[in-house]
């Protein structure tokens, strides 16, 4: 084995969240699963920093909308996983894990976060292709000669 000072920066993170809430979060196709406790405001998903796993700013800004909302983005640490789908996916998971673990926390905040629609899962997903067509809806072209 290395010694801890040669690895990467992001796999030195070893994050003691023992009294922390848990709270699950899916969007399309990723599950976040989501550990807060308070902390400092840092964010790590999947052993990383939010700003390295993250490179969009949309996507951070929508991820960390519900600490902010609440005016909490200093006061709590979030460790999380997330997995499947694609980045879009996984920013709504998170979102909805640190909205449900938010309200572990402080069950006050709730109305504040459901006016802003961040404690229901967005249920759209893709449309399953149908046979006889050319994507889910899109029939092929019509050629009458």
């Amino acid at each position: 084995m290395e010694p801890q000072e040669n690895l990467p920066s992001s796999k030195k993170i070893k994050l003691d969240f023992k009294d922390s809430k848990y709270a699950t979060g899916r969007r399309k196709r990723s599950i976040a699963r989501v550990w807060l406790k308070k902390g400092s405001g840092l964010i790590y998903i999947n052993g990383k920093k939010i700003n390295e796993y993250f490179k969009k700013t949309n996507l951070l800004i929508s991820t960390v909308r519900p600490l902010t909302l609440t005016k909490r983005a200093n006061e709590f640490d979030v460790k999380c996983t997330v997995k499947g789908g694609g980045h879009t996916g996984q920013a709504g998971a998170i979102t909805l894990g640190i909205s449900r673990a938010l309200i572990e926390f402080e069950p006050e905040l709730k109305p504040a976060l459901k006016k802003e629609k961040l404690t229901t899962r967005d249920s759209r997903a893709v449309e399953r292709k149908k046979y006889g067509h050319r994507k889910a809806r899109r029939s092929f072209q019509f050629s009458k000669r």
